[in-house]
């Protein structure tokens, strides 16, 4: 299908660069843009208010919530699922094979991965399939996360480990004796309690 039947197929109100390539049967949202040399493959889901790079891959079955940032050359894959308003750094990649082999098909066995609101994914990142990422979770460039990292965390390294928590607007939460902690831009309060953080009500 080319761009001109996607628009028509979906919606009149979102964007795709000439060069990019659009399957059937995707589900484009209102105000999403889609940019060179990007592969929106079968069945995927794209929400409203996206940026979908160049050189960009989503797989079939692939769903983005809303407002999510999808930077140049990111590799998404079948299993894979975000909520809204997650960032994914440039060239960050998916997997959905723990153990893969040219010669052994493992099509069936693909793994799911879940990324909460508000997750940032940093650049070269790569992240092993089965575990999830926590709502506003802050990934630093180049971590390899092999397991499931918790919401607000800040992890980073090869493999990655928790060094920190981060606030909503991505800045490092320092916490006091009590367990309090103040974003200095938002100005919110969070509560570290039994190794978990939440913002205040």
């Amino acid at each position: 299908m080319n761009v001109s039947d996607a628009h028509n197929f979906n919606t009149p109100s979102f964007f795709a660069h000439e060069t990019a390539v659009i399957d059937d049967g995707c589900r484009i949202g209102d105000g999403t843009k889609i940019w060179h040399f990007s592969h929106i493959m079968p069945d995927c889901t794209i929400g409203e208010n996206c940026n979908v790079g160049q050189n960009v891959v989503v797989s079939p079955r692939v769903i983005l919530g809303k407002n999510v940032k999808v930077q140049n050359n990111v590799s998404i894959y079948t299993g894979v699922t975000c909520d809204d308003n997650v960032f994914l750094g440039p060239s960050m990649v998916f997997t959905n094979v723990t153990n893969p082999r040219s010669a052994v098909n493992r099509r069936g066995d693909y793994l799911k991965t879940h990324v909460g609101e508000g997750a940032t994914i940093g650049a070269n990142s790569t992240i092993v399939c089965g575990h999830d990422i926590g709502k506003f979770a802050f990934i630093g460039a180049g971590a390899v996360v092999t397991k499931t990292i918790k919401p607000y965390a800040l992890v980073v390294g090869n493999p990655s480990r928790q060094i920190g928590w981060m606030s909503e607007y991505g800045h490092r939460l320092e916490f006091n004796e009590a367990g309090e902690a103040i974003c200095p831009e938002s100005k919110e309060r969070y509560l570290l309690q039994d190794g978990m953080v939440r913002k205040a009500k």
